[in-house]
């Protein structure tokens, strides 16, 4: 079967999306959510696999070890909008899903969240990354994924990115409106992947206060020891190497995953105009992030 031609952008409330994200919206803002969910909600490309990953050994890598080696990672952590060819309903999967908690992502902007994860007070882990990383490693997912737009070269790419136009719409917004969120919601644990990439038991130890579990130094060390990069890009369970609509002969899904790989791409003038527009966007936000660790 072919992969149909990638998809435009449109407006959406405001927000770029595509049709894959969109398509099945009723159902998804009437999902049902449950006290116990959570919700691991990012910008694309902000370590969503790697957070779902560590929450999926911490709840269920004692208990249930022969799911984690026969079922994929983004099957036993669906993610809740998505409607594409060749991809299980996020929607379907998470409805029956068997595991309690149920683990859920979604890189919805927060005022798209359904509204039973607020009404039902699950908790929700939000995870952000620098712009600079992010938007290089959008680019190259976008290369090799088919049902993103088509990307262009990489300085139209950036450009693109400053702007907003970008599916799940502006990184800026994305990640103050979260922040934003986090304020006055005590269920929400606000995250940054270069804190993770710099002490990755440390954040473990913040995901376990923050969720009420107590493992074992063991445990934690095991989590650690599983979720290391390079262990998970060559693990076929958790990456997306099943995944149809991805290329990756043109790039991995997982990539490099490191701090400051932005510095291969930008040249002096991109980083200068970047940082410029970065300042005035970022103005008003009590957020701040490190380009390099």
């Amino acid at each position: 079967m072919e992969v149909p031609p990638r998809p435009e952008l449109f407006d959406f409330h405001g927000v770029s999306m595509t049709k894959y994200f969109t398509g099945n919206w009723e159902n998804v803002q009437n999902f049902k959510a449950r006290p116990d969910d959570i919700l691991i909600a990012t910008y694309p490309k902000a370590g969503t696999t790697w957070v779902s990953y560590i929450l999926d050994l911490m709840y269920f890598g004692q208990t249930l070890p022969e799911r984690q080696a026969t079922v994929p990672l983004n099957e036993r952590v669906p993610f809740l909008e998505i409607t594409a060819p060749f991809v299980k309903s996020g929607k379907e999967l998470a409805d029956t899903l068997p595991t309690s908690p149920r683990l859920i992502k979604t890189h919805l902007p927060v005022q798209f969240v359904p509204k039973s994860f607020w009404e039902q007070n699950s908790r929700i882990v939000y995870v952000a990354r620098n712009a600079k990383d992010e938007a290089v490693s959008f680019f190259h997912f976008d290369r090799m994924n088919k049902i993103e737009p088509e990307p262009g070269d990489w300085s139209s790419y950036l450009q693109r990115f400053m702007e907003g136009k970008m599916v799940f719409g502006s990184w800026y917004d994305h990640v103050t409106g979260w922040w934003e969120k986090k304020q006055s919601h005590s269920k929400l644990h606000y995250m940054l992947y270069e804190d993770l990439a710099e002490d990755t038991g440390r954040e473990i130890d913040r995901l376990c206060s923050f969720l009420g579990l107590s493992l074992s130094a063991d445990e934690k060390d095991r989590v650690r020891e599983k979720v290391h990069f390079d262990k998970m890009k060559n693990d076929h369970m958790n990456n997306f190497s099943s995944v149809k609509i991805m290329d990756f002969k043109i790039s991995p899904f997982m990539r490099k995953g490191k701090v400051g790989d932005w510095k291969n791409h930008f040249t002096v003038a991109q980083n200068e105009q970047f940082d410029e527009h970065y300042k005035k966007k970022m103005m008003k936000s009590t957020l701040q992030f490190r380009t390099e660790i």
